[in-house]
């Protein structure tokens, strides 16, 4: 393999694995750089959309990935004041726009793990799990990081530095680059219990409810054991503790609100995290680009962060490979997509389950039945949520 320059990459999440992997199958010489000496396995995201399905299969994973996943079709909203199922959208409605037209439900450590059994058995790949970027440099023709991992310090000189290290990005920080935008007063809760709410109540694996008071996602995800469990999303209130928000009494009653049941739900995993909707102000500086949560973050409504992220990735490795004249075109298309589809997308689907005006709730609710009860309407709807538009978009930028 001939070495085309050697690109080093901060963050082996699935936004810097997959750029890692994507720029040595293209002949870079690569280092791949992580502060954790172990795959964060915390539950984060776990939705892959059509559009992203597309790019994973492009570096050659694909099969592999869905086998460690749940292959979903449908997705629902709920007006969970009247438990009535208000519309089932049809991913099949793009079977002639993508060769998937379904999302998976993967955990994104396991696409991580993948990726990186691949890079792992390749000569020109360096994963540095374990170490952390402490300072950086650059100029004309080089860029300079200075790593370490205990008492043990490193200089890497690579050719290019892609920042994929998420939202508190250490190479966004080292730019001094600002990261626009505003952090919701409300923290998002995580409850994944084994309860089957798919069994229980007939709900798609990706089920929103629109409430007023407690909106709530659902989803399903396979686990490491492929045996399934449930993931329930909701906003807790700002003057709640954590203990409070997730603590038994108050998660039975998140979830009996969505399906009443006397039999005992076990808990496997609690979590509550801030939720910011940011994009940083430039996403190039010289031979350093951002990407992924680095780059942008959002509320997790709809799936939409992490896949923007991956075409991220793609778009970053494609322009270095054919065009590197064109990087700043990277920045124009990557940042203009983010602030077009995933903030507007992800801020109007909190607006929609939350809405409190009765008669603006009703139209919204109204128009989803509306979209459902039509193919062609469903298909304009799926296009943009799972990036497909995004995809086109990106490429009228010059």
């Amino acid at each position: 393999m001939t070495d085309r320059g050697h690109i080093i990459v901060a963050g082996a999440g699935p936004v810097g694995a997959v750029a890692a992997l994507a720029a040595a199958q293209r002949g870079f010489r690569v280092t791949l750089v992580e502060r954790n000496a172990e795959i964060d396995h915390a539950p984060r995201a776990a939705t892959f959309h059509p559009s992203t399905l597309e790019l994973i299969d492009e570096i050659g994973v694909i099969d592999e990935f869905v086998s460690v996943g749940l292959v979903c079709r449908y997705f629902d909203f709920w007006d969970k004041t009247t438990e009535t199922l208000v519309a089932r959208m049809d991913h099949d409605n793009l079977r002639d726009d993508t060769k998937f037209p379904y999302v998976v439900q993967t955990e994104q450590h396991k696409l991580v793990r993948i990726v990186l059994d691949r890079l792992e058995k390749m000569s020109d790949v360096d994963v540095r799990l374990g170490w952390s970027i402490d300072t950086i440099s650059q100029d004309a023709d080089r860029v300079t990081v200075s790593i370490s991992s205990g008492d043990e310090t490193e200089v890497l000189t690579g050719d290019w530095l892609f920042g994929c290290d998420g939202g508190r990005s250490t190479v966004r920080k080292a730019l001094g680059i600002e990261f626009d935008g505003y952090t919701w007063p409300e923290r998002f809760a995580v409850l994944t219990t084994s309860y089957d709410f798919g069994t229980e109540m007939g709900c798609a694996t990706r089920s929103y409810f629109a409430d007023p008071d407690q909106w709530v996602n659902l989803f399903k995800v396979a686990g490491d054991d492929l045996r399934g469990r449930w993931r329930v999303v909701f906003a807790a209130r700002p003057d709640q503790t954590d203990e409070e928000a997730l603590g038994d009494e108050h998660a039975e009653r998140v979830m009996t609100a969505i399906h009443p049941d006397d039999r005992p739900r076990e808990l496997l995993h609690r979590n509550i995290y801030n939720v910011h909707q940011r994009v940083a102000a430039q996403f190039r500086r010289g031979r350093v680009l951002l990407a992924g949560d680095a780059a942008h973050v959002n509320n997790p409504i709809g799936g939409l962060g992490l896949n923007c992220g991956v075409h991220d990735a793609l778009e970053l490795v494609r322009t270095l490979d054919t065009a590197p004249s064109l990087l700043d075109r990277y920045e124009r298309r990557r940042r203009t997509i983010n602030i077009e589809f995933v903030q507007q997308q992800t801020v109007d689907n909190k607006k929609r389950l939350e809405e409190k005006d009765p008669e603006v709730r009703k139209a919204r609710l109204d128009r989803l039945t509306e979209i459902s009860a039509d193919q062609q309407l469903q298909r304009q709807f799926l296009r943009r949520t799972s990036l497909l538009d995004s995809v086109v978009r990106a490429n009228e930028i010059d």
